[in-house]
This record gives C-alpha cells, structure tokens and sequence, in this order.
C-alpha cells in the first residue's frame, strides 16, 4: 500500500515495476484531501466507532456476566438462541432492520447506523465464556460481604477482565470502522457518509487512480493500528481465556 500510494500511475503500470518508486509521487496524499471532504467522513467514522464501542462493550460485558454467573429461566435456551444467530446472515435481515430505522425517524443519521448493530452475539459468547471462567469464590466473598450484583460485577468481575475488554474493543472498532454496506444503506447524504463510503470517490468507471486510493486507504488503518497498539498486552491473553481457537 506504501509503495502504490508513493507512485506515479506511469510507474505502476511498467512491466518492470521497481520495489520502491524512483520518485516519491507526494501528490497522492494532498490531492485527495483537497478534492474530497475526508476530514469529515474520517470524523463521521470515529464518532460511529466510539459510540458503537462504548454501548457494545458495556452491553456485552453486562450480558455475558448475567450469563456466567447468574441464574434466571432458560438461560441456557435463551443462550443457544443468541449464539444460533452467528449462522443467519446479516443481509437476511437488512431490510427489516432498514424499515424499522425508517421507523424511528434515524435514516441519515449516526444513531441509524449504530442501533442495529448494539448487541453483538459474537461478543456476548466471548464474555460468557471468558467470565464462566472466573473463581465462583470471589464473587461468593462479595455477596458474603453484602455486595450485589452490580456491585460485584463493577468490583470484581470488571478488574478481572482486562484482556476480555481489549479483545471486545479491538474486534468492535475495527468492525465498525470498516463497514461498508449497512452505512451505505442507511447514509445517503454524502455529508454523511463514513470514510469507506468515501474511498468509493477514488473508484472510478473506466479507471482508478490507484496511489490516491491507496494513499487515503493507509491513513484509514491508522486509527486501527492505533487501537490495537494501545489494547495489544491484553490481546491473546483474552482471546486464549474466552476459549477461542
């Protein structure tokens, strides 16, 4: 992607393509910015993938915790049910989920894009089965010590899950950061569009200006990289702990 996103169109189409340009082609990355509003569509996909973050996690952590260590009717049904929804696309469902945005009045909008998408049952099996794992004797000595159920959860299971919160946020943004289809859907205003709907622009009909596409694609993967930096200590510890292969 550096190498394309340094080079002319000129070199990229030689028979002989070197490994590093000759002449670093700088123009790649300005004029992209100059000629497409991506500040903004790089901003509409941060306050997308923050949001869908916060309320993700928090959901998922709270329901996995309910489902590992507390007891309530059917909750192995109820369990089996939401994991059983990792098999039915997410394109069968679109257009339900479409109408009942239209619904709410949320088409066009942040909110549109980030509420069908809150509970995740992939991570939701992760939380369970990372907190399945916890000692049953520390959350015995909290209720002993007369805390409650969120008491407990915030107190003890919280610090304890670490890893498991860096893998949630990791896989969250990185899923809400790249999605194409469902903000396509609902975003039809390019003021509003997220940053891969716009890389759309540097797609063309009859050719493609691949070094600015590439350019703006390697800044796209910054925040990720920036993420996974941050929360990578936790990462394979709570994937090896949730019991993932």
């Amino acid at each position: 992607m550096l190498v394309t996103a340094l080079s002319s169109p000129g070199a990229l189409t030689r028979p002989d393509a070197a490994f590093w340009p000759t002449e670093l082609r700088w123009q790649n990355f300005t004029q992209p910015l100059q000629r497409f509003p991506f500040a903004r569509w790089a901003l509409n996909s941060a306050t997308i993938a923050v949001i869908s973050v916060a309320l993700t996690v928090t959901i998922n952590l709270a329901a996995g915790y309910a489902f590992a260590k507390l007891d309530f009717p059917l909750k192995n049904a109820l369990f089996l049910a939401i994991v059983g929804t990792l098999m039915i696309p997410v394109q069968v469902i679109m257009v339900a989920q479409f109408q009942l945005v239209i619904d709410l009045g949320l088409v066009n909008t942040p909110t549109g894009v980030v509420l069908p998408r809150l509970a995740e049952a992939f991570g939701l099996f992760m939380a369970r089965q990372f907190m399945d794992a916890l000692p049953d004797e520390l959350l015995e000595a909290a209720r002993v010590d007369g805390a409650g159920a969120l008491r407990t959860f915030v107190s003890i299971v919280l610090p304890l899950s670490k890893p498991l919160v860096a893998v949630l946020v990791i896989f969250t943004f990185m899923w809400r950061w790249n999605e194409f289809i469902w903000p396509l859907i609902v975003l039809p205003d390019p003021d509003a569009f997220t940053l891969p709907l716009g890389l759309r622009f540097l797609q063309q009909q009859f050719g493609n200006d691949y070094g600015s596409l590439m350019a703006v694609s390697l800044l796209s993967i910054l925040p990720m990289l920036l993420v996974f930096a941050v929360f990578q200590r936790y990462f394979v510890e709570g994937v090896a702990r949730s019991g993932l292969k």
